[in-house]
């Protein structure tokens, strides 16, 4: 018998609601950004995100049952993001989703954003996916968080490094604030190295060796200091395509070699910045073992994966209580 499970996703500036039958079809994955109104401010206001949550927030939960033509009664679990998150934004989706639960008499199924994103390589879009296998190494990297995970199977993982500083996101966030290209930075930066020559500037890769963590915060500043001594309009362009290299080339290097080191089958790429094309196919390229990779829309912030998730927890029999707090400083594991 089929589960469908409502996933409700408000951690940080996407207010998202989708319905996915048995953890892998996708019957509705809705989102209302926010994208445009924070960039005014060149970053995400919290309190901006928490209100608009407020405002968006049912209209997107009646869209997703309704594009998946489904009434409560279909519907077998209510999972969402606990965190980590902005502790505002959180609480938008967990009061809703206990509201909706409760009135219905539904399983409630808390999640841990970083575990919703690895989700996102379950599901199927059209056609059908590989089905991941075990043990797989993870590199969540998004806004917030560069972590090297391995997984041993559902809801067993263990954490071999993690960014010292700056995220990627965040690195190419502020590289795109020093190069005066607009936020979000990830996309800026991709755009504008499309005319640039990744090789015209010297940056450095640090590598951080003997070690599974990552550093992005003195490739920054060294950023930082070319624009400081003097670039010209063309050298932007070089600018963000040896910037973009160089992030790329880390991440990529520094999970290939803890994969076979550890004796991986797969690689799978997950967050924002795994939308990232350069990234996406040298991971592809470069990797030995097979590399999962979800589709550039399943990458962001969005609810299916959550629901995807919630969907695994269920199975595991993992409900959670009506005290279910949010957890802006939630870990994996």
């Amino acid at each position: 018998m089929s589960l469908r499970i409502l996933g409700i996703e408000t951690s940080c500036d996407e207010t998202a609601a989708a319905v996915v039958e048995d953890g892998r079809r996708i019957l509705s994955n809705l989102v209302a950004s926010q994208v445009n109104l924070h960039a005014r401010y060149g970053g995400i206001v919290p309190e901006v995100a928490s209100r608009q949550h407020l405002v968006a927030i049912v209209p997107i939960v009646e869209q997703a049952m309704a594009e998946a033509r489904l009434g409560w009664k279909d519907i077998d679990a209510v999972a969402v993001t606990a965190g980590p998150g902005l502790a505002g934004s959180l609480l938008v989706g967990m009061n809703t989703a206990k509201a909706i639960a409760l009135v219905q008499g539904l399983p409630l199924i808390g999640v841990n954003h970083l575990e919703g994103h690895i989700y996102a390589n379950w599901l199927m879009e059209a056609g059908t996916v590989p089905y991941p296998a075990f043990p797989l190494i993870c590199l969540i990297v998004s806004g917030g968080h560069t972590d090297l995970v391995v997984m041993k199977g559902h809801g067993h993982y263990l954490l071999l490094g993690r960014t010292r500083d700056d995220a990627a996101g965040e690195a190419f966030d502020k590289a795109a604030r020093i190069l005066g290209l607009g936020y979000p930075g990830g996309p800026a930066i991709q755009e504008a190295a499309r005319g640039g020559d990744a090789a015209a500037l010297k940056l450095p890769r640090p590598w951080l060796r003997g070690s599974d963590d990552f550093s992005f915060s003195g490739l920054k500043t060294a950023l930082l200091r070319l624009v400081e001594a003097g670039i010209g309009s063309r050298s932007i362009a070089d600018a963000a395509a040896g910037f973009q290299q160089a992030v790329v080339d880390v991440l990529v290097t520094k999970t290939i070699e803890a994969a076979t080191g550890h004796d991986m089958v797969q690689i799978m790429l997950v967050g924002g910045v795994a939308a990232n094309e350069l990234l996406r196919s040298t991971m592809t390229q470069r990797s030995p073992l097979p590399v999962l990779l979800p589709s550039p829309g399943l990458c962001t912030d969005n609810a299916a994966m959550i629901a995807a998730c919630g969907y695994h927890r269920l199975q595991a029999g993992k409900i959670d209580a009506w005290d279910l707090d949010v957890m802006p400083n939630l870990k994996l594991g």
